[in-house]
């Protein structure tokens, strides 16, 4: 499956990027040698992705800013702050259309300093057509020649898809310092061949000042491995976010910019902003300003370094996310759209250390 920064890795090194061959070469990297194992350059690359109207409207910048259901991906240790239980959902539709991208979450404070916190990622191309066994064959080459035809009838259709659930545990050590980590859990699949892989992310949180917050990320801190059904194994390289937010009251709302850097060590060189040698680094940078915690507009810069938009509505329980990315105006990647919501269950009884939700 082709993702961004696949895509700006290709054209800076001068090779033409064909969604078919693109294809064609992801299938035989499937159906590698048996017992195959290889650190693989973009092999988690849809868990970089990101979640979240806010977090994606701020360029990613969200790791010390992490303050709700997208935390378990973000920052597991943002889930500790959290008073209500909460629920996340996201739908983004990305290269214009081609591919589905959801995501779900469902936080639960726990006693008087911890949470836990189920999240699920998919992304997906969904009704992909399979016309290898329906060539109607006369002489047995296995090309369609002059005078053969397809039984359509005999078109089958499948979906390239890949799934991340991520089991979340936080607890609060202080006022000011939180702690985190993710089990999460990966299942992909590409025609006929599967994958299944584990893994495990570790994060802090700390206000350093009364409105200033540092925070940091380790993903896939073991190295995680991804086994194949056709006996290839993929491992995916750990990535250090980090980053830090400052809150401003001003002009009667909040003025928040909020910056991070993604540490990544699979030798991205040319695909990310700087490197020195196998070990690269992509900014990210937002600024967020929220009015009267009713509306909030963003900017911000990401880490394929495109500029990306967002806005924010803020209701009694609920907030609805939305964030732009124009991709520079590639045709070949067309815009992206996300729509998110956040509801909070802020009612007394399921208040954290209310009697009624401890027992």
């Amino acid at each position: 499956m082709v993702h961004e920064n696949e895509y700006i890795d290709q054209k800076k090194s001068g090779s033409p990027l064909k969604t078919g061959s693109a294809f064609l070469l992801f299938l035989m990297l499937v159906a590698g040698p048996a017992g195959a194992q290889t650190v693989a350059k973009y092999a988690g690359e849809f868990l970089s992705i990101g979640v979240g109207g806010r977090a994606l409207g701020l360029g990613g910048a969200y790791v010390a800013l992490a303050e709700d259901a997208t935390g378990g991906y973000w920052n597991p240790a943002a889930l500790a702050a959290l008073t209500y239980p909460e629920v996340g959902l996201m739908h983004e539709e990305r290269f214009a259309g081609l591919i589905n991208y959801d995501f779900g979450a469902v936080v639960i404070p726990y006693g008087p300093d911890a949470s836990l916190g189920l999240s699920i990622i998919r992304l997906g191309i969904d009704g992909i057509p399979d016309s290898r066994d329906a060539l109607i064959d006369q002489n047995g080459n296995g090309i369609l020649d002059a005078g053969e035809r397809l039984d359509y009838s005999r078109i089958t259709y499948f979906s390239a898809s890949d799934l991340a659930v991520y089991v979340t545990y936080a607890q609060r050590s202080s006022d000011d310092l939180f702690y985190g980590c993710n089990v999460k859990l990966i299942r992909r699949s590409l025609a006929n061949g599967s994958a299944t892989g584990i893994g495990f992310d570790a994060g802090v949180r700390y206000r350093l000042l009364e409105n200033v917050f540092v925070g940091a990320n380790a993903q896939d801190i073991t190295t995680t491995l991804v086994a194949w059904s056709t006996g290839r194994n993929e491992l995916i390289s750990p990535t250090l976010k980090v980053g830090g937010a400052a809150i401003f009251e001003m002009f009667n709302g909040r003025l928040t910019p909020t910056a991070d850097m993604d540490i990544r060590f699979e030798n991205r060189r040319t695909a990310a902003v700087s490197n020195l040698g196998p070990i690269s680094f992509d900014p990210h940078a937002g600024v967020e300003f929220d009015y009267k915690n009713t509306v909030a507009v963003r900017v911000g810069y990401s880490d394929i370094q495109q500029a990306t938009l967002g806005a924010g509505l803020h209701l009694r329980k609920l907030d609805i996310d939305y964030s732009f990315t124009g991709f520079g105006g590639n045709a070949e990647l067309g815009s992206t759209h996300r729509i998110s919501l956040r509801l909070m269950l802020q009612e007394e009884k399921f208040k954290r250390g209310n009697s009624e939700t401890e027992e």
